[in-house]
């Protein structure tokens, strides 16, 4: 699938000396999955090449993962390739300065809003760029190499991004790629307790998310983190946006959305179905993603309110029209 694009993607890493790897902006475990396996990959077959992950952005969730490279002089960036791994929009990278490179490939699972980079693959269908950079390095496993580390961090993002390979996107292709990393060595047991052992102040808030959770006319699920909740329960962003998870097992609910407050005033979106696409709402309010998991952002209660009322009429809309959804 995609022969082409990924034997150019080859092609260009091996024209190169310098080679600079960017992600997302407030990076899941998919984004830093996918660039430090990524990393790891090409420093393993390339020694001799200057690679570097350089992003702007850190997550809490995955620094278990480890440190990565430290800036540079804008001179470092003019002759470089620049890898751009699980980023839909060039508004949403993280280290702005990969405008500066000669040449940008685009590297994505998302819904493909903007052609952005020199050259791109893009598959919508994938359940992560993680699962892409798996699929790659088996593409060329006659020339990449891999490690014990590498599987680990593609690993990650992998179980993370597929919500431990529950949701549509997931693939016989996916689990097949996730035994081929497993094969490798990863350490289960490690790897989950990072991911997913709780705080004991965060499991205060899940319980306190069930007491304030409302739920609209036909079924959208939603909850404000607002900002003095961040600071009653002590909570990071991550931890704040991971609340839209707590709201995806109520029975008649297909749509969840957790607002949480940013320091800057706005008001970030974190959007989630089942069954229903609702990526749609989420272009319509300053964001994007995929067809049931995306993010937006919005400005305002009204705008607040009126992102609920249109899930509303759209989850209205899908229920009168559709069997087969519990």
């Amino acid at each position: 699938m995609n022969f082409e694009a990924k034997k150019l993607i080859l092609d260009k890493i091996k024209e190169y000396d310098k080679i600079i790897i960017f992600r997302h902006k407030r990076p899941d475990g998919d984004a830093v999955g996918s660039t430090k396996g990524m990393r790891e990959i090409l420093r393993l077959t390339f020694p001799e090449k200057d690679i570097r992950l350089i992003n702007c952005d850190y997550s809490d969730y995955v620094s278990f993962l480890g440190d990565e490279d430290g800036a540079v002089e804008d001179s470092f960036y003019t002759d470089a390739l620049a890898l751009i791994l699980d980023t839909a929009t060039s508004d949403r990278i993280s280290n702005q300065k990969y405008t500066l490179c000669r040449e940008k490939i685009k590297f994505d699972h998302h819904i493909n809003l903007e052609h952005y980079g020199d050259y791109e693959w893009v598959e919508e269908e994938r359940s992560s760029v993680c699962e892409m950079v798996a699929d790659f390095y088996r593409t060329f496993s006659d020339e990449l190499k891999i490690n014990k580390e590498a599987a680990t961090y593609i690993y990650a993002g992998m179980v993370t991004d597929s919500g431990r390979f529950r949701f549509r996107s997931v693939s016989g292709e996916t689990l097949r790629l996730a035994g081929m990393l497993l094969d490798m060595g990863v350490d289960l047991d490690t790897l989950h307790a990072h991911l997913y052992m709780k705080e004991f102040h965060t499991l205060k808030f899940q319980a306190y998310v069930y007491e304030k959770m409302q739920i609209s006319e036909n079924g959208v699920a939603y909850l404000h983190v607002t900002k003095e909740m961040q600071d009653a329960f002590s909570l990071s962003s991550e931890e704040a946006s991971a609340s839209v998870s707590y709201m995806e097992s109520i029975k008649n609910s297909l749509i969840w959305i957790a607002f949480i407050d940013n320091d800057d005033g706005s008001i970030r979106v974190r959007l989630r179905s089942r069954f229903v696409t609702v990526n749609s709402i989420a272009e319509k309010y300053n964001g994007g993603g995929h067809a049931c998991a995306c993010g937006a952002t919005v400005y305002t209660t009204d705008e607040m309110m009126a992102l609920i009322s249109d899930a509303d009429v759209l989850l209205k809309d899908y229920k009168e029209n559709n069997e087969g959804w519990l």
